[in-house]
């Protein structure tokens, strides 16, 4: 098995031959190999590659010159597996007939390398006849979808079209590194050339020249499509560079997608691919309802987070009859089934009496006894917008992670960011703080309001701003001062969610730390307006998914 990771690499050239090709999509849990043989800041692609390669049995690998990253890898691979055919094509940069001829003559070399490896032979006219059969079924391949999304930047982590294709979606195009498309010419007279000229042929990557009219063919192509994600890998800012001139052109919706190419980032993705899919208009199934026989129908809206579970039951009117709050336990499922009876014994009903359930949050997931399962994203989203349809600027900060979103004058979500790769200025980031600085959690930001010198928290770590403030108390600083440090703080990282998404007035927080009263000064403060805060902030993307449930009723 030859292992690839470009789409410039000459598959069926190893195909022909006999070789099974496969391309290397790296899933890991850590770094660890990786960490001993390269540098840390080396795009966690090229380590996750390989960490693949190191563990499977790989007859060689074929990379091509894209990035810096790359070459590193290929060192790291030659002198660790010297035994297998690890290769380097040199892909030239510009795409005319010159570069043609010279990608020809380096694959060329690169036959001659593999059958000295391989014992294998290449014969150009059976490789015609070979191609000509692909070509064909290339032709045969059709796909239909209600909806269509785009695939641009750095390659595309596989679970993108995982999800894509759970939730019967087409990708219509995938431009980038990886490319769905692979485009076959062929040529009688010069099977060669016209192989290679149709390899140089695909949609240009990073690297080309800029000729090759890049920048103008990704808008043709989103103009194609629905929406448009856009991929980037940690470490790769060439491609953030470009999602940024494609945010301030492109009129179609955008999300912007970063992955470290580990299988804990799967929860990340999925999270955010719903989002985006649900504010395009992709309405989920409705199965049959229960109504229990009754003329009132009541909904519930379940937001399992990490640090609390929260539930809201609502009439056909819109009216809340009952909420409840209960810290989230080792185990979501548990704890989303101890609130179901709370709130069904504050709202003085059945569980027969629920016509539908709509879960959201991390565990929404983990609930068998939800009907439908909606991203917090959309559920913020409709539960802001029915506490005050003003709002255009939310920002939820929960236990676990921190998102900015933006909604139009009908609380649709247009505009979305999150942060949930950092501890840092999120509901269990202050819980650590707390227990330093040996107060409670709730005297945090009381205790913030209280401060007569203004201290500066400057680390972006949750780990080391601890370490800054074990520091401070060592000198003997007033915890009134050091917590409303590291309320500055966190109101800094918010103010960057939400210049992403837009500062637009009214402003909204919701999430367990909008009871945090120096946290909403901070914030007010960084923005300069004043936050609307609903009496209950923590229900607000539980009353979203049961918004959701009647939405799915009504339908």
């Amino acid at each position: 098995m030859l292992g690839y990771v470009c789409k410039y690499a000459p598959v069926e050239i190893f195909e022909y031959m006999g070789a099974e090709m496969c391309r290397i999509e790296p899933e890991v849990t850590n770094f660890s190999q990786a960490d001993m043989r390269m540098h840390p800041n080396v795009c966690s692609f090229a380590k996750g590659v390989l960490e693949d390669v190191l563990e499977k049995d790989y007859e060689g690998v074929i990379l091509t010159t894209c990035c810096d990253s790359i070459r590193r890898l290929y060192d790291v691979l030659k002198e660790q597996l010297p035994d297998r055919f690890i290769y380097m094509l040199d892909t030239p940069r510009i795409t005319k007939d010159a570069g043609i001829r010279l990608y020809e003559n380096r694959i060329r070399e690169m036959i001659r390398a593999y059958e000295a490896f391989s014992g294998r032979r290449f014969d150009e006219a059976g490789f015609g006849a070979f191609l000509q059969k692909k070509k064909e079924e290339e032709d045969r391949r059709e796909a239909d979808s209600r909806l269509s999304v785009g695939i641009a930047g750095a390659r595309a982590n596989p679970n993108i079209e995982k999800i894509l294709k759970q939730h019967h979606i087409r990708a219509a195009f995938d431009l980038t590194c990886t490319g769905l498309d692979r485009k076959i010419l062929l040529e009688p007279e010069q099977v060669m050339t016209g192989y290679v000229r149709g390899l140089l042929s695909q949609f240009p990557c990073m690297r080309m020249e800029e000729a090759a009219n890049r920048d103008q063919l990704i808008v043709r192509y989103a103009e194609s499509a629905d929406g448009l994600i856009y991929h980037t890998v940690q470490f790769c800012d060439n491609y953030a560079y470009e999602y940024a001139w494609l945010k301030q052109i492109l009129k179609r919706p955008m999300l912007l997608l970063e992955t470290d190419y580990t299988k804990q980032s799967y929860g990340q993705i999925l999270t955010r691919i719903e989002a985006f899919l649900e504010s395009l208009g992709r309405e989920p199934a409705v199965s049959a309802d229960r109504t229990g026989g009754n003329q009132t129908m009541y909904v519930l809206g379940i937001d399992s987070g990490s640090t609390s579970t929260n539930a809201v039951i609502l009439d056909q009117d819109r009216k809340i009859r009952a909420f409840s709050v209960v810290r989230t336990g080792a185990k979501s499922g548990l704890s989303a089934q101890k609130i179901l009876d709370e709130v069904l014994e504050k709202a003085g009903l059945k569980r027969e009496d629920l016509s539908r359930i709509v879960s959201t949050g991390y565990g929404r997931v983990s609930i068998p006894f939800a009907d439908e399962n909606v991203t917090e994203i959309s559920c913020h989203g409709k539960g802001a917008h029915y506490f005050n349809p003003k709002v255009r600027t939310i920002l939820d900060i929960g236990g676990q992670d921190s998102k900015a979103i933006h909604l139009n004058a009908a609380g649709e979500v247009t505009d979305f960011v999150m942060n949930d790769k950092c501890a840092a200025g999120t509901g269990r980031f202050l819980e650590m703080i707390a227990r330093s600085l040996e107060i409670g959690i709730d005297e945090l930001g009381p205790a913030a309001l209280q401060s007569t010198e203004d201290i500066e928290i400057t680390s972006m770590c949750s780990v080391f701003a601890e370490s800054e403030v074990i520091s401070l108390i060592a000198q003997n600083k007033e915890k009134a001062d050091i917590a409303a440090g590291i309320c500055r703080s966190i109101a800094g990282k918010a103010y960057s969610l939400m210049k992403r998404v837009g500062l637009e007035p009214e402003f909204m927080m919701t999430g367990g730390v909008a009871k945090n009263p120096g946290v909403v000064r901070a914030v007010e403060e960084k923005i300069g307006a004043p936050l609307y805060i609903c009496p209950e902030p923590e229900i607000v993307g539980a009353v979203g998914a049961a918004l959701c449930a009647l939405e799915q009723m009504g339908r």
